[in-house]
């Protein structure tokens, strides 16, 4: 039986952050600008570093497909010339931001939180967690922000694929890329057709023999010029560092949404659009059908994402190519098609999207109840039902990742300064007995791996039970809407 540290009361926090990644350090900062006064907080991070996903992900090419003036923090000026930042920078920026606001020194590494439990009478949580694999260590809060992602970081999704463990060569998680591979000389195939697919397939087909995209169905792929434009570049040159970052911001954030609503508005004419930019960019030999007409529409799943055309490069350049079958079996060394097909393989990288998780996997009990999230409604998009004081931050699936954290970081700040001048002690989201709320996936894209976000995630409802829909109207709400209706405060 695990032995936890006892705490006194006056380790007690007011907040704990449970995630090192950009949501966590993003929290830390609304916390400290924006919180009340004086809060106690620490930021309990698995890994042995900060970055999150930026951090884990290590395949070739990986990086950030929304552009950086977005996705980067409002409160800390991005200087870089790259619109679509790669991974090891993105590391560094967080670094250097969480230094700048002293976040860094609250961050306690390899902490890997088991789970939480909630007491009405003391209106505390009792956090176990696990300290380098190995000693258990227990922290109490009176809030908790769950700023771990949506994905599981220690599983890959399950792939059922006939055979597949009688291959006898690589076998590639993207997600758990080996520093050692070599893939030098070698028929390599990926299995999937999302962004990490385009991703890794330009940044390997060089070095490889040849390198085959085999894909179920086709998606969208949108070449973006890598630098930043002009009116970026404008702002910066005559304007002070925090304004150019927010005018850009601002740009960026607006003609973004510009483009998703007259794209949605305009299925049919955007898609024909698109699919003749794909045909121009195809070598002779490649069609656009059926590698590049996707059965959807375009937004109905997330766009890919191709840096100053790379992608399409490399299938120009013969080293690369892109197959539409689906496997029937696979063997020894071949991917046998239901085509009547065979693909000689070397090695397969499975990139067919991830694990959803909510939570990182913590256990949340309330007064000894094992919570189920998926059982729940989500409050504003950051709340569950029924479980006090504790928040989680998702973001944004048709915009920046980061424009949804603030938006949820500041309504939380506002809701913690309300609590104190109530004198409460909790606040949990309840929903009213009468109501009959149709279940809604919080996550809206059809993308293979979101289609179980019923079965992982708190459900999205109506009213205050919406989830956030768009950073401008979500953070109006934030600072000027109605955070009392269906919350308890005691």
């Amino acid at each position: 039986m695990a032995v936890f540290k006892h705490v006194e009361s006056a380790d007690i926090l007011d907040v704990l952050i449970i995630g090192a990644g950009i949501s966590g350090i993003n929290a830390a900062y609304y916390l400290a600008k924006y919180g009340p006064q004086g809060q106690r907080y620490a930021i309990l991070e698995g890994r042995s570093a900060i970055g999150g996903t930026w951090d884990l992900f290590r395949y070739p090419g990986i990086r950030c497909d929304s552009d950086i003036l977005t996705f980067s923090f409002a409160w800390n000026p991005w200087h870089g010339d790259k619109l679509l930042v790669d991974g090891l920078e993105l590391c560094d920026y967080m670094r250097q931001s969480a230094e700048k606001i002293g976040a860094d020194k609250h961050i306690k590494f390899n902490t890997t939180v088991r789970s939480v439990e909630w007491s009405s009478n003391e209106s505390l949580w009792t956090i176990k967690a696990v300290v380098d694999g190995q000693r258990q260590q227990m922290y109490k809060s009176r809030f908790i922000i769950l700023s771990t992602g949506y994905y599981d970081y220690r599983n890959p999704k399950d792939h059922i694929i006939p055979g597949l463990k009688t291959f006898k060569g690589d076998i590639v998680e993207p997600q758990f890329w080996p520093e050692d591979l070599d893939l030098d000389g070698k028929d390599v195939v990926i299995v999937g057709s999302g962004a990490t697919a385009v991703t890794i397939l330009p940044n390997i087909a060089a070095k490889t023999k040849h390198t085959t995209m085999l894909q179920r169905s086709p998606t969208y792929v949108a070449t973006v010029a890598n630098r930043i434009p002009s009116v970026d570049r404008m702002a910066r040159a005559y304007l002070p560092a925090r304004l150019a970052h927010w005018v850009s911001r601002m740009y960026h954030m607006v003609k973004s949404y510009a483009s998703y609503t007259y794209v949605v508005k305009n299925p049919e004419k955007v898609k024909r659009l698109m699919m003749a930019r794909m045909e121009q960019q195809l070598p002779p030999h490649i069609s656009v059908e059926p590698h590049f007409s996707p059965r959807y529409n375009p937004w109905e799943q997330r766009l890919c994402a191709c840096p100053d055309g790379d992608f399409w490069a490399a299938l120009r350049s013969g080293k690369a190519s892109v197959v539409t079958d689906e496997i029937d079996r696979i063997s020894e060394t071949q991917i046998h098609l239901k085509s009547g097909e065979d693909i000689t393989a070397d090695a397969l990288i499975l990139a067919t999207g991830l694990k959803l998780q909510f939570a990182g996997g913590i256990a949340i009990y309330v007064d000894g109840e094992l919570i189920e999230p998926s059982h729940k409604f989500g409050w504003k998009g950051c709340m569950v039902q029924d479980v006090p004081n504790l928040a989680f931050i998702v973001g944004y699936t048709n915009a920046s990742w980061t424009l949804g954290s603030d938006a949820s970081s500041y309504l939380l700040m506002r809701l913690l300064r309300t609590m104190k001048t109530k004198s409460a002690v909790s606040v949990t989201p309840r929903v009213p007995t009468d109501a009959d709320m149709k279940a809604e996936p919080c996550f809206k894209l059809s993308s293979t791996y979101l289609k179980n976000t019923l079965a992982v995630f708190p459900k999205d409802g109506e009213g205050q039970w919406r989830f956030k829909t768009h950073y401008m109207s979500d953070m109006w709400d934030a600072r000027w809407g109605d955070i009392v209706t269906n919350l308890e405060f005691r």
